[in-house]
């Protein structure tokens, strides 16, 4: 998998992760990306130099500024682990129900992590997954946030629930976000992008909560509407 620009590749030093190789523009010469490729060797990762025009056919969106490091396929974390930590603690959980847009799902990961969300949680099948673009767009959150992935996002609603969270849709209908209670033991959840979140799913929560809307468009982006009912209940969890 390929980690490019230099964000994305300074959070994947900051982990533990195995680098395979990083390769670095021949004319870098400014001190951030310097930097970094200083770190890396400190790392003992293997250092390519090349000229822009192999980075570009890399990335060919040209957004690699000069660093692309390589590591191994994402490796995502183990569901029941999750969930065994989860027991323990008063959390609060993400679980995202139909998203497949990867640019979607990079933000809502920048979202999740940047808010300190405990984890993400998604389906292996009909959904995007954790992609050198969902990699680019989270600016490498992808590597400090625990996701893990489920074969049922219904019955890991209800393994959720044995231990005590209580599960709040993000949706149309439901009350005032603004209003909802968020603390304690929390699971959120998002509907997918053009569905929303499906009708057996929804039964799965104990309550609906909406982003009230005052314009003429009635919905908003699933990673926008992620953001502000993420970091609304964060908001309420910590005091302020």
């Amino acid at each position: 998998m390929k980690t490019e620009g230099r964000n994305a590749v300074g959070e994947l030093l900051k982990t533990d992760a195995k680098i395979e190789k990083l390769l670095v523009e021949n004319s870098l010469r400014d001190a951030a990306g310097r930097a970094l490729v200083a770190q890396a060797k400190e790392r003992g990762v293997r250092i390519q130099y090349a000229d822009r025009a192999a980075l570009d056919r890399e990335c060919p969106d040209r957004k690699h500024q000069g660093l692309i490091a390589y590591t191994a396929d994402y490796r995502y974390a183990d569901e029941g682990e999750l969930l065994s930590e989860a027991a323990e603690k008063d959390g609060f959980y993400v679980v995202l129900d139909g998203i497949t847009d990867p640019h979607n799902l990079g933000s809502i990961i920048r979202v999740c992590e940047c808010a300190g969300v405990d984890g993400l949680l998604f389906a292996d099948r009909r959904s995007a997954g954790v992609t050198e673009t969902v990699m680019r767009v989270s600016e490498g959150a992808a590597n400090h946030l625990k996701i893990a992935r489920t074969g049922n996002v219904n019955a890991l609603l209800d393994d959720f629930k044995k231990r005590g969270y209580w599960v709040t849709g993000a949706e149309v209908g439901g009350e005032n976000i603004y209003r909802a209670d968020f603390s304690g033991k929390c699971v959120l959840v998002v509907g997918g992008e053009d569905t929303g979140i499906r009708r057996l799913t929804r039964e799965k929560c104990d309550r609906l909560a909406e982003i009230p809307m005052y314009g003429k468009v009635n919905s908003l982006n699933a990673s926008v509407a992620c953001g502000i009912a993420v970091f609304e209940a964060m908001r309420r969890r910590r005091g302020f």
